[in-house]
Order: C-alpha cells, then structure tokens, then sequence
C-alpha cells in the first residue's frame, strides 16, 4: 500500500470543514458581513460564495457538466451558499465512485491566470486543487474573524480531521 491521503478522505475533510463554517456562520450571522478583501470579495459572505462557488464550478469541469457561469452563483442566502457546496460533493462523490473514470486524464485548461505550464493538467490534480483551495481560504477566514473579535475555535488542520485516522 502507498502510504498516500486519498481525494475521498480530502473530500470529507473538505466537508467537515464546510458544515463546520455554515454552523458557525449561522450561529454568528453578523460576520456575514464583516469586512474581507481575500480572491476580490467585499465581506464573509463573498468570500463563502467563492469558496463554495469554486468548489461546484472545478467538480463541473472535471466531470465534463455545464459549467456555472459566475453571474449565475447566487449572493447568498447562506442556506444557497452551502448548496453550492453540497452541489459540488455529490459531484465528486460521483466521480470518485466510478471505477471506469481515468484520474490521470489531462485537460487543458484555458485561464489568462495560469502559466503555461499549468495549462495542461491531470483530473486528479484539478479535484486535488479543487479540495485544498477550500482548505486554504477556511484557515485564512479564521485567521480573519478571530482577529476581528469572533474566535472560531475552527480546527481545520488535517490532523484534527476525522476523515483519517
């Protein structure tokens, strides 16, 4: 066995992490809309959108879906948010579920944002994007609302995941 972190348990470490965010969102709704200029967002909840939007749109590509067109994601309410997310883990869900589906196919990506080199790239490698970017932007929204006054208690790091053992 290759000692390696599979997409399914970076998929439930990524879900946890969700469902942990919509709870404390919900439980705070004022930091809805406290002030975050993170991936061009005005406050929390852009920043929830891109987060969630994000997630929905990469698991579209990578299943070869329509893919949402920005205009499209909804501002909000949370509950819409979220959707976005679940949206997006069934999609993954599904994929990862196919035992035909070739994770080391590439597809080539058409960004103005990304090098070259970064043009062509394999479906594993784009979930794998996909999942960490969540991970990556929940630790930075804690790091936020902490300093902004509303500790999280968020324990987002791989180590305190169920996920794995």
């Amino acid at each position: 066995m290759t000692p390696a972190i599979t997409l399914e348990e970076l998929l439930a470490w990524n879900h946890e992490s969700s469902e942990f965010w919509k709870a404390h969102l919900e439980a705070n709704p004022a930091l809805l809309g406290l002030p975050c200029d993170i991936s061009g967002t005005t406050n929390v909840q852009e920043f929830a959108r891109h987060i969630w939007g994000v997630e929905l749109v990469w698991g579209q590509r990578i299943a070869g879906l329509p893919v949402m067109d920005r205009k499209d994601i909804p501002a909000g309410p949370l509950d819409a948010l979220f959707d976005l997310h679940l949206k997006a883990v069934q999609i993954f869900r599904t994929l990862l579920d196919d035992p035909t589906l070739n994770w080391d196919e590439t597809m080539t990506l058409k960004f103005p944002w990304l090098p070259p080199e970064g043009l062509t790239v394999s479906r594993r490698k784009i979930a794998g994007h996909a999942l960490f970017h969540s991970q990556r932007h929940w630790a930075q929204l804690a790091t936020l609302v902490r300093a902004a006054g509303f500790p999280s208690g968020f324990k987002g790091d791989l180590l305190f995941s169920r996920a794995l053992k």
